[in-house]
């Protein structure tokens, strides 16, 4: 057995299916299909139970387990430290943040990183997903917390700050104290009360509609779907959209740039972690929506 049958196997255990294992594994379908029936051949036993609901761990499974995650531990730790010594501006990044920080806030930022940089392979991807750093699925985290893991390093740029918006036209057509005209854009919490809405200044409107994405939410928006409890640093960039009330800082949403411990001394990420902190200091104002009105720009309709 080797490392690559580790990996394998892992990644069917945690994507449950064919479909997502490829997807971890960037390769096709019927690679990991053959690969498995490869390996519990060489084994002589079946790892997994094939079922419509996805694979399930066998006992020989359940056995094989522990040793992979410890393997796979010590390799992916052996690979941070050999990475973690590399000098050169030149190679690879990969780099998770959500869309709309890279659309609204980063781009200019990342397209100067990449011009002054031309050696280094800038690789972006916008999930909203925390990406686990202790395998490598990214080098570098743009992400929202209280508190990140001890074991990685970074700083806190900001806290974003948060206010209510809606389109001009949605404000002339419905009126916020009936529920019944207005309503809130969703996020993705199933709650038809949740605390964000208790705690606005329109408390009983309803949400409607469930978008994960900050973008697309800046979109329903400006597009008369609802009020939108949005960034400041998004509701602000839309010309179309009317500031309702006060911008609050939310601590749940302090944004920090982290990479692993063991990757500290690595040149390029090095270098990429003080390039984006620098130019994300000097857009504080935006982030925690000081740039904008002090106070409601209207009062309730």
């Amino acid at each position: 057995m080797n490392w690559n049958d580790l990996k394998l196997f892992l990644a069917l255990l945690r994507g449950g299916n064919v479909r997502d294992a490829a997807k971890r594994l960037a390769i096709s379908h019927s690679t990991v299909a053959r690969r498995l029936d490869a390996l519990e051949t060489k084994l002589g036993v079946r790892l997994f139970e094939r079922q419509l609901e996805g694979y399930q761990l066998t006992p020989d499974g359940e056995d094989m387990l522990h040793v992979a995650e410890t393997v796979e531990t010590e390799m992916l730790g052996l690979e941070r430290r050999i990475l973690g010594k590399d000098h050169q501006l030149s190679g690879s990044i990969r780099v998770t943040l959500v869309d709309a920080l890279a659309t609204h806030v980063l781009m200019p930022d990342l397209v100067e990183f990449c011009h002054k940089y031309p050696a280094i392979d800038l690789q972006i991807d916008n999930s909203y997903q925390s990406a686990d750093l202790d395998r490598r699925e990214a080098d570098i985290a743009f992400r929202f917390a209280r508190n990140p893991p001890e074991h990685l390093i970074g700083r806190q740029i900001a806290t974003l700050a948060s206010a209510t918006y809606a389109s001009q036209e949605y404000l002339q057509n419905h009126d916020l104290d009936d529920p019944e005209s207005a309503s809130w854009i969703g996020f993705s919490t199933k709650e038809s009360s949740p605390s964000w809405v208790r705690e606005s200044q329109f408390p009983d409107l309803p949400v409607r509609g469930r978008f994960p994405s900050l973008l697309i939410q800046l979109a329903a928006c400006k597009h008369g779907m609802g009020l939108g409890m949005l960034p400041c640093v998004l509701g602000e960039s839309e010309p179309s959209l009317v500031r309702l009330t006060p911008a609050k800082p939310d601590p749940a949403f302090c944004l920090w740039i982290l990479t692993h411990r063991d990757m500290r001394t690595n040149a390029r990420l090095r270098t990429f972690r003080e390039f984006l902190t620098t130019a994300l200091k000097r857009k504080r104002p935006q982030l925690e929506g000081t740039d904008g009105p002090s106070g409601p720009a209207i009062g309730r309709a």
